[in-house]
């Protein structure tokens, strides 16, 4: 199945042990990229080798971030370009995450999401497909943009 990158800050170790557990269970293959204690770190040291390496990796591979709250983990993550990380605190959310927006990297909140509500978003993010459509073309504006594309036109063009 998916290569399931996971990484998270000190908040996150606890879910990040049971996301391990969980993958191995359902026939994905877990890379603990730690921390392995609950001592305290930066969320940025932990987020950008994961994003990286889930970016520029070959073949389907899926990163998962943890803290606090998840927003730290998110901004981080989407500074890295090719990055389209979706904080998901229900399972729809992450279904659309995946369909609409194409999400690479699912980022999830230690403190605001219980075990059971992650269990449901990681099924449907890891197990997710991009339906492509109308939502290619609009995922295909933020890579646009993203190279600076608008720079060499002047200006950000609708339509």
């Amino acid at each position: 199945m998916a290569k399931v990158l996971i990484g998270c800050d000190h908040r996150g170790v606890d879910v990040l042990n049971k996301i391990v557990s969980w993958c191995k269970v359902n026939g994905h293959t877990p890379v603990n990229m730690g921390p392995d204690s609950t001592a305290s770190v930066d969320y940025p040291d932990y987020a950008f080798p994961v994003v990286e390496k889930t970016v520029h990796s070959r073949g389907r591979n899926t990163g998962v971030l943890i803290c606090g709250w998840g927003n730290g983990m998110a901004i981080a993550a989407n500074k890295v370009r090719g990055a389209r990380a979706a904080l998901c605190t229900s399972r729809v959310q992450a279904q659309y995450a995946r369909s609409h927006n194409n999400a690479n990297i699912l980022v999830l909140s230690a403190e605001a999401t219980g075990w059971g509500m992650i269990e449901e978003i990681l099924d449907a993010f890891i197990n997710g497909n991009f339906d492509g459509g109308r939502h290619r073309r609009r995922v295909e504006k933020i890579s646009s943009f993203e190279r600076g594309d608008h720079k060499k036109k002047g200006r950000y063009r609708r339509g």
